[in-house]
């Protein structure tokens, strides 16, 4: 294990405290409890919108707490959950009368521990929903669509709902308007390389130097195969044929079109299977809106990517217009 370090155990705090040292003119922890962020700025009356789960996936999920995304978020260790009285707090520091939406991924430990907490914050009165994003087509068949992972499509619910609550909407309006996003947003990677979590010391999965994880989840869960190394044409390609066999898009549509760096891909490379999959739409007539191309939803220092399509609509297209700042997105450049 090669890494910038000091101790495996400390790992997660060390990198909040970098990352408060950085942006704390917009970021705060809640009290003594460094793995809830908050922002900075005085709390508005608005439906607040809330994240949570494992760290190691920068800048999923703190970095996208700030002006016109997220309130909050908080963090559990390296893959792991956050705790559901941590969860909690978060939800009652961030409420401003108007109701609190969570919004995460779907994974069991956080589906139990948002449920718990969205529970015992009933007792203080406190108006919750949920959505689970679940956008990743290479963990469930789209008949059992519920059991799909959340992976990098979840920047765009965070971003549509984030405009949606900024601008006055209600907790009813806002929720459905994050789930419409959601279930029209589908994802699916490539992993080239495994990561090392600091306190195991070693990959969590083997592929050899000639092998690539068609479909492998952000914690190294089990994809569609393993394959022989292909040309960036012929993986964009892949990713693509799956995305638009699971979304219904017709020739005038159009879509937002993320490529996402899972932590050690160099960006040149993401923009040529940008490039690919660019093509692969423009052959089908669908126009692509504010493109998104770079490092949104990593998995420690994995090789590899993601190509998630979100299908637009007018309501959609104006709230990805809407301005949003955080320290990890800013759509000025989008």
């Amino acid at each position: 294990m090669k890494k910038f370090i000091d101790e495996p155990e400390l790992y997660v705090d060390e990198c909040i405290d970098g990352i408060l040292c950085a942006h704390g003119n917009r970021l705060k922890p809640l009290g003594k409890d460094r793995r809830i962020i908050v922002a900075a700025r005085k709390k508005a009356a608005k439906v607040a919108i809330v994240t949570g789960g494992g760290s190691g996936h920068l800048p999923v999920f703190l970095g996208y707490v700030g002006r016109g995304m997220l309130d909050g978020c908080a963090v559990g260790n390296v893959f792991a959950s956050p705790p559901s009285s941590r969860i909690l707090e978060m939800i009652k520091h961030c409420d401003s009368g108007a109701g609190v939406l969570c919004l995460y991924g779907n994974y069991g430990g956080d589906n139990l521990n948002f449920d718990a907490a969205c529970e015992m914050a009933d007792t203080y009165e406190i108006k919750t929903r949920t959505v689970r994003v679940n956008d990743d087509v290479a963990s469930a068949s789209k008949t059992e669509k519920s059991k799909r992972r959340g992976v990098a499509g979840m920047v765009y619910a965070f971003k549509i709902a984030g405009a949606a609550a900024m601008t006055g909407e209600d907790l009813s309006e806002v929720t459905r308007i994050a789930q419409e996003t959601v279930d029209d947003t589908r994802t699916m990677g490539i992993a080239l390389s495994s990561c090392i979590v600091p306190e195991v010391g070693k990959p969590t999965f083997q592929l050899q130097d000639d092998q690539m994880g068609i479909g492998m989840g952000i914690h190294g869960e089990p994809g569609i195969s393993v394959e022989k190394m292909m040309t960036a044409k012929d993986a964009a390609s892949v990713v693509m044929n799956q995305l638009l066999c699971d979304i219904t898009l017709k020739p005038g549509d159009e879509v937002s079109l993320m490529v996402n760096g899972l932590g050690s891909t160099p960006l040149e490379e993401l923009y040529i299977i940008f490039k690919h999959a660019c093509r692969i739409l423009k052959e089908q007539n669908i126009k692509i809106f504010m493109p998104h191309i770079g490092e949104f939803a990593t998995s420690m220092e994995m090789a590899g990517m993601s190509i998630t399509v979100l299908k637009l609509n007018d309501e959609r297209k104006r709230y990805l217009r809407i301005p949003a700042n955080t320290p990890f997105y800013t759509n000025g450049n989008k």
